[in-house]
């Protein structure tokens, strides 16, 4: 049974095991219907004649600006994968924004700039939106939420649930893990550090495009944001009747992003990513399928992780780099808050 809280903490928001508590325990149970238990990345919406896919997501980053990008490529990016990594062909987006008084106008024209660029180079339109002013202290300089819609062909409906894995399937990522969530530790300006490390924020969705062209053997996708890769495999495999295990060995983390981990103490596992997608890939099917991600800028990096397994069931695992096993598992609070 899940002990409800008497006040909300930061850990609430980290994708980790607070917040799964939080969204099983308060959202699930009041808002309760058939689309909402499906918990995947993005909603799927079924017409008469097509299927959608439909998201919404609030970035409240800190700073705004950070190496790599800012707010507004988060906005874009991170609603437009996961609309891609639910199979969906990204089309329509909104942009409502949450101003504090005192925002320097020019910070804000930067950010819209951004977001109406990424929009262009993902394909998509921002069809509607709103706007808000709040008092100053009220709310720290902007907040922005973007929701989002796609078509998805009826073949790719189950790319979200992963309902079709089995053991042997191959695990996928499609590049080094941590960027993100270090560069954005690197530019708080609270912490002097100098560090050669970007974000890898980017719309993923003509990667994951090209992908889906040369194979119907992608069983499941999801973009590993808050919580990083740790939280991603732990999600794949709860309460399920196979495991996963993974080497450490075939884990890109940059050397920056090592480095920073190991002195400010965190697992760059659960370092959040902006432009990584983990594939869950028939094993028939991941050589064409890696071949094709390394010709694209996005996954010329991208390494077979590990695989589905049938041993230690409900559980994911890694092979270290020095003969070892460690359990990879949810995080029970926040490595780093405001993160996205």
């Amino acid at each position: 049974m899940i002990n409800k809280p008497e006040f909300i903490l930061l850990g609430h928001g980290s994708g980790g095991k607070l917040s799964h508590e939080l969204i099983d325990s308060l959202f699930a149970n009041y808002f309760d219907n058939p689309v909402l238990r499906q918990q995947s990345d993005s909603a799927l919406l079924e017409t008469e004649s097509a299927h959608f896919a439909f998201t919404t997501d609030s970035f409240v980053v800190d700073p705004l600006f950070f190496p790599g990008g800012n707010i507004g490529t988060l906005a874009i990016a991170g609603t437009v994968n996961d609309l891609a990594v639910s199979g969906a062909v990204p089309q329509y987006l909104s942009a409502g924004f949450i101003i504090e008084e005192g925002l320097r106008y020019n910070d804000l024209k930067t950010i819209v700039e951004t977001m109406a660029d990424e929009a262009r180079k993902a394909g998509v339109i921002i069809v509607t939106g709103d706007t808000k002013v709040v008092d100053k202290g009220k709310c720290d300089k902007l907040f922005i939420n973007t929701s989002g819609v796609g078509k998805i062909a009826e073949k790719h409906t189950g790319i979200g649930s992963g309902r079709d894995i089995k053991p042997g399937d191959k695990i996928i990522i499609n590049g080094s893990i941590g960027d993100h969530g270090m560069a954005v530790m690197a530019a708080r300006n609270d912490l002097n550090i100098a560090a050669d490390i970007r974000s890898d924020c980017a719309a993923l969705n003509h990667l994951i495009k090209e992908a889906l062209q040369v194979s119907n053997g992608i069983k499941f996708m999801r973009d590993a944001t808050r919580g990083g890769l740790g939280t991603v495999l732990s999600e794949i495999v709860k309460e399920k009747h196979f495991g996963i295990q993974i080497s450490e060995e075939n884990l890109m983390i940059n050397k920056s992003v090592r480095g920073m981990c190991e002195l400010l103490g965190f697992d760059p596992l659960y370092v959040a990513n902006e432009g990584k997608v983990v594939m869950v890939v028939d094993p028939d099917d991941a050589g064409k399928i890696m071949e094709t991600l390394k010709e694209n800028p996005f996954g010329k990096e991208a390494s077979v992780i590990g695989e589905i397994t049938e041993d230690h069931q409900g559980m994911a695992w890694l092979d270290t780099v020095v003969g070892g096993k460690r359990i990879i598992d949810m995080l029970s609070g926040q490595q780093l808050p405001r993160i996205c």
